[in-house]
């Protein structure tokens, strides 16, 4: 039966049962790879989406539970969002698997928190898995991010 999902702005009609996880939906059936599989038990990060503005796990959430809610992916951050720079000064990326988890995670943190203290950040960025170890360079992001005031990108990015 047909799903209808509002993806980065856009209603979207999908075929796929109720249980299905919308990390699967999003990177199968529409194409947005941005959201990684990582451990399929919502505990790495690599799959972090928004959801109504919170950064939610996509492998984990079915898309039976999306009525109403307004889906974001990393696709949908309008542009080059200031994360997404500050991750490049800050020389986070490494090899790269996590970075859109990251920068999801940190884009939900900044919104809510513009101004984020070290406490803040790791309590929000907890559970983003990083296998390089780039945790340090990850806060240094965020707090470039911050410095250069308020993200104003909207999830209003085509699909």
């Amino acid at each position: 039966m047909p799903k209808t999902l509002d993806i980065n702005g856009k209603s979207l009609s999908v075929e796929a049962a109720p249980d299905t996880p919308l990390l699967w939906v999003l990177r199968d059936e529409l194409g947005l790879t941005g959201a990684k599989y990582g451990c399929g038990i919502a505990q790495c990060g690599a799959c972090t989406v928004h959801l109504n503005g919170v950064a939610v796990r996509s492998c984990q959430t079915p898309i039976a539970a999306l009525d109403g809610v307004k889906v974001t992916t990393i696709e949908g951050l309008e542009g080059v969002h200031p994360l997404q720079t500050a991750w490049l000064e800050a020389d986070v990326p490494q090899c790269g698997y996590c970075q859109s988890g990251q920068i999801m995670s940190a884009a939900a943190l900044l919104a809510h928190t513009p101004n984020p203290t070290d406490a803040e950040i790791d309590a929000a960025m907890n559970g983003n898995i990083c296998r390089c170890g780039c945790y340090q360079r990850v806060r240094a992001a965020i707090k470039l991010a911050a410095a250069q005031g308020p993200a104003t990108k909207s999830a209003s990015a085509t699909v």
